[in-house]
């Protein structure tokens, strides 16, 4: 009897002993990975099948113009107010946030319908918000989709999904470090990488999508747009950068005061969604009519800023109108995100203060502004860095991170995204 025991003890350990023979893994790769790299592989044909359907939407919308435009905006804002009211409510960047830090990193792919075709069509008619929250929601949502699937529990959940939020912004901005920095970065107003354990994922999932958007829209792999490539950088541009930094807060400032007044006024109308989403885009026609460079999300439009030369009260006059489009799109109930447009004010800024630096080169003015104003309203210092950096091809770190701090420490002590902040300190506000 005790041979028989002895023997079966023998077997089990043996058992054991190759099974972990196995399992042994001399890389740090493994099945996790796959998962990872699905989650961007989604992603990526998400973004691209978004992105080409929201091209030929625009292109269509686009035949509106002179007085036709205020129609065309007007009648996009009552179709995607419809849409919200008639589906459901997808909800803002803020409620993306807030459910991946309080309700486990779980969003509901319930939303997707409704955030997809309400986006598309105020996207496509004009509105001054671009694809990346719509992306973000769509692929986030899948991410916890399957990691429901999967029976993941806990952190593993957000994980998968700040993996898919990560990939929805790479797509779009085609920066996979700066976008998994993002991803990270935006979800609380002090801590870069409050989740780090995510970093890894959201990377591989981000390189993952790019590469298949690439693939998908044929875009290419490089900057999103175009600047100068010849500097001459010296050490006072660091010193420079702080000034730059400080007066893109300013309009950082400004922009925030906008917004929430905004909404305040929108959340006093007692009319439906529609209603709203409808007189904010009579108000963006208007304004789009009288400068046409501010309609849209800005992608095509900061080009544009390089390419025409425009006079310092043109400038001034493009820097408001655009903050007052941003603001009324995002507060009427217009569905989008307001990174690439912030992008535009920024660049806009930057040109306006070249004008009283004789010695400027205004490319670095605009990055840094670019840098400074996104960290200021979005708290994403290191991010908006490399991602300016990265879209620009002005690979110049040293002074857009030091605007981009500016920007940062100078931002209001209650931030736009009130998902940012912690529990207790939302019971204090």
């Amino acid at each position: 009897m005790m041979m028989d025991y002895a023997t079966r003890k023998k077997l089990v350990e043996l058992r054991y002993s190759i099974n972990d023979r196995l399992r042994i893994n001399e890389f740090i790769f493994s099945r996790i990975f796959i998962l990872w790299a699905i989650i961007g592989l989604l992603g990526g044909i998400m973004a691209g099948i978004y992105w080409i359907i929201l091209d030929e939407l625009t292109h269509l919308l686009a035949h509106f113009t002179g007085a036709w435009v205020i129609a065309c905006m007007t009648g996009g804002g009552l179709i995607a107010g419809l849409i919200i009211y008639l589906l459901r409510d997808p909800g803002e960047i803020d409620l993306i946030v807030n459910n991946i830090r309080f309700r486990g990193g779980r969003l509901d792919t319930r939303n997707n319908p409704a955030m997809i075709l309400s986006s598309l069509i105020c996207i496509a008619s004009g509105g001054s918000l671009g694809p990346e929250t719509p992306m973000i929601q769509v692929v986030g949502s899948t991410g916890t989709w399957l990691a429901k699937r999967l029976h993941f529990r806990n952190e593993d959940i957000r994980s998968m999904t700040i993996a898919g939020v990560a990939s929805g912004f790479t797509a779009l901005f085609g920066a996979p470090l700066g976008s998994s920095l993002f991803a990270l970065e935006i979800l609380h107003h002090k801590h870069v990488t409050e989740y780090y354990q995510a970093l890894i994922p959201a990377i591989v999932a981000s390189c993952t999508s790019y590469i298949v958007f690439v693939i998908i829209t044929h875009i290419g792999i490089g900057p999103s747009w175009q600047f100068p490539a010849s500097y001459e950088v010296h050490v006072n541009d660091a010193f420079y950068a702080i000034g730059f930094g400080i007066m893109a807060a300013a309009v950082g400032w400004a922009f925030i005061f906008l917004v929430r007044t905004g909404k305040r006024f929108f959340k006093k109308l007692p009319f439906p969604i529609f209603v709203k989403t409808t007189i904010g885009g009579l108000l963006l026609g208007i304004m789009a009519y009288e400068l046409p460079i501010t309609r849209y999300f800005s992608h095509y439009q900061i080009p544009e800023l390089f390419n025409q030369h425009f006079t310092l009260q043109l400038l001034l006059a493009i820097l408001i109108v655009k903050l007052l489009a941003i603001t009324v799109t995002v507060t009427s109930g217009w569905r989008g995100g307001f990174i690439i447009p912030l992008f535009f004010t920024g660049a806009t800024l930057g040109l306006i203060i070249s004008y009283f630096f004789p010695y400027s080169q205004p490319a670095l003015i605009m990055v840094c502004c670019m840098a400074a104003l996104n960290a200021c309203v979005t708290r994403t210092p290191v991010s908006s860095t490399i991602l300016v950096a990265t879209m620009t091809g002005v690979h110049l770190l040293i002074p857009i991170l030091f605007a981009s701090l500016t920007g940062f420490f100078l931002a209001p002590k209650t931030p736009l995204i009130n998902a940012q902040l912690r529990k207790h300190e939302k019971h204090e506000e």
